[in-house]
C-alpha cells in the first residue's frame, strides 16, 4: 500500500473506534436526553461513513473502472450531505428554541438537502461536477457546487453558535470548530493530494463536538444535583414546621386527662405524619400516589382534631394509579387549610379531586378560604420557595407542571399534572 492509503486506513479505523465507543456510551445509558438520540444518529452514521471510505481505500487499486469511481465519489459526496444534514439536526435539537422556529429551520434545510442530493445523482448522468477516464477521478470546474449544502448547513451552524447568547464558551468553540475545520480541509486537501484530510478534519471535528458538549452537559447535571440537594434541604425546612408540632403536641397533651382514646389515636397518627415526612425527605424516587394520599389524609386527620368542624375536605378521588414526586401534594393541601379556610373564622372547604386524561394526570386542591390576588403576589420570590420547590421536582421528575389561580374571597385553586 502507498502512504496515502495507510494515512487514510489509519484515519478510518482510528475514526471508527472512536465513534464506536462514543455510540455505546450513549447507547447504554438508562435515560437519554433527546439531543443525545440525534447525536448519537450522527455517530453512527459517521461510523458508517468511514467505513465506506475505508473500503474504498482497499478497493480502488484493483477496480479503478469510470463506473467504480462515479459510485464511490457519488456516495463520497452524497455521505458529506448527510453528514451535515445530521449535526444541524443535532444543533436544532440541543438549542433552547421554540418547538415552532425549529421545524421551520428544519423543514428549509431538508428542501435543501434534498436539492442537493438530487443534483449529486444527477452529476451521475450529465457530469456537471465530476467524472471519470481511464479510471481516473475528474473534476469539472462547477465541482465546488457539490459542496454547496455544506457550505450553507456549516454557514447557518456557525453563525447560529457565534450569535446565540445561551450558549457558553465551550459549546460555542465547539459548533464553530466543526464549520471551520472541514473548510481548511478543503483547501489542505488540494495541496496533498491523495491523502483524506477532509475525514481527518471530522475526525478531529467531531471529537472536539463531543468533548465540549458532554463536558457541559456533565456540569449542567451536576449543577442540577446541587439544586436538588438545595431543594431537599428547603423541603426539610418547610415541612416540618415547629409550630404545628408544637399545637399538635399540645391538642394531645389536653385531650390525656379528658379522651384518653382519642389522645392515643392522634399520637398514632402524628408519629404517622412524622414517619412519612421524614421517609419522603430522604426519598428521591417518584413514590405511589396512594402513599401520597395516604400521608395527606394523616395530616388531615391531625387538623381535623384540633380544628374540628372548621376544617372539612371533600376527595374525588377517580384514580390512584400513577406515581408522583414525594411531598408534592400534602404541602398544597396544607397551604389551602392553613392560608385558605383557616384563615376564615367559619373555616371551610378543601376539596381534592384526582381524575386522569389522555396526556397526563391531573390533580386538583381547590378551597373556598379568603384567596388572593393574583396581580399582588410575587410567585418567584422567596415567600413562596416551597412552591417553587414543589413545581421544581414536578416538571423535573414528572415532566409536569403546577398552576395556581386564586380570587379575594372566593378561594384558591391549584392544579398539578403529572405527564405519563
Amino acid at each position: 500500500m502507498s502512504n496515502n492509503s495507510i494515512f487514510n486506513a489509519t484515519v478510518c479505523i482510528m475514526g471508527i473506534l472512536i465513534f464506536l465507543i462514543h455510540a455505546v456510551n450513549i447507547l447504554i445509558k438508562k435515560k437519554r436526553r433527546r439531543d443525545e438520540r440525534c447525536l448519537l444518529d450522527f455517530l453512527l452514521f459517521t461510523v458508517l461513513h468511514f467505513s465506506v471510505y475505508l473500503v474504498f481505500t482497499f478497493l480502488k487499486n484493483d477496480h479503478a473502472s469510470n463506473a467504480f469511481v462515479i459510485a464511490f465519489y457519488t456516495a463520497f459526496y452524497i455521505f458529506n450531505n448527510v453528514e451535515a444534514f445530521l449535526l444541524f439536526r443535532y444543533m436544532l435539537r440541543y438549542m433552547e428554541w421554540k418547538e415552532k422556529r425549529k421545524k421551520k429551520l428544519f423543514l428549509v434545510n431538508a428542501v435543501i438537502f434534498f436539492v442537493f442530493v438530487a443534483l449529486d445523482l444527477i452529476n451521475i448522468f450529465t457530469g456537471i461536477f465530476f467524472g471519470a477516464q481511464d479510471g481516473q477521478y475528474l473534476r469539472s470546474r462547477t465541482m465546488i457546487l457539490s459542496q454547496g449544502y455544506q457550505f450553507v448547513t456549516f454557514g447557518v451552524i456557525f453563525y447560529t453558535a457565534v450569535t446565540d447568547r445561551k450558549l457558553n464558551a465551550r459549546e460555542k468553540i465547539a459548533f464553530s470548530l466543526y464549520c471551520i475545520l472541514p473548510l481548511i480541509a478543503i483547501i489542505l486537501q488540494n495541496i496533498f493530494k491523495g491523502y483524506a484530510i477532509a475525514y481527518a478534519s471530522i475526525l478531529l471535528a467531531a471529537e472536539i463536538l463531543f468533548f465540549f458538549i458532554s463536558v457541559q452537559r456533565n456540569i449542567a447535571l451536576a449543577e442540577e444535583q446541587e439544586k436538588n440537594r438545595e431543594s431537599q434541604i428547603r423541603i426539610m425546612m418547610s415541612q416540618i414546621r415547629p409550630h404545628f408540632v408544637y399545637n399538635s403536641l399540645s391538642a394531645i397533651s389536653t385531650l390525656i386527662p379528658m379522651d384518653p382514646p382519642q389522645a392515643k389515636s392522634a399520637l398514632d397518627a402524628f408519629t404517622d405524619y412524622l414517619r412519612l415526612n421524614l421517609s419522603s425527605l430522604t426519598e428521591t424516587r417518584l413514590i405511589p400516589f396512594e402513599v401520597e394520599l395516604q400521608h395527606i389524609k394523616t395530616y388531615i386527620s391531625l387538623e381535623k382534631m384540633r380544628f374540628k368542624d372548621r376544617v372539612n375536605v371533600v376527595y374525588n378521588v377517580w384514580t390512584t394509579d400513577f406515581d408522583v414526586p414525594p411531598l408534592s401534594i400534602q404541602p398544597i393541601v396544607e397551604n389551602a387549610i392553613k392560608h385558605g379556610i383557616l384563615k376564615k373564622i367559619e373555616g371551610g372547604t378543601v376539596t381534592i379531586t384526582v381524575c386522569e386524561t389522555p396526556p397526563a394526570y391531573i390533580v386538583k386542591i381547590k378551597d373556598d378560604g379568603v384567596g388572593f390576588d393574583m396581580d399582588e403576589v410575587d410567585f418567584a420570590g422567596n415567600e413562596h420557595i416551597g412552591l417553587n420547590n414543589i413545581r421544581f421536582r414536578i416538571a423535573k421528575m414528572s415532566a409536569g407542571t403546577l398552576t395556581v389561580k386564586s380570587e379575594p374571597g372566593k378561594g384558591t385553586e391549584v392544579t398539578v399534572t403529572f405527564g405519563k
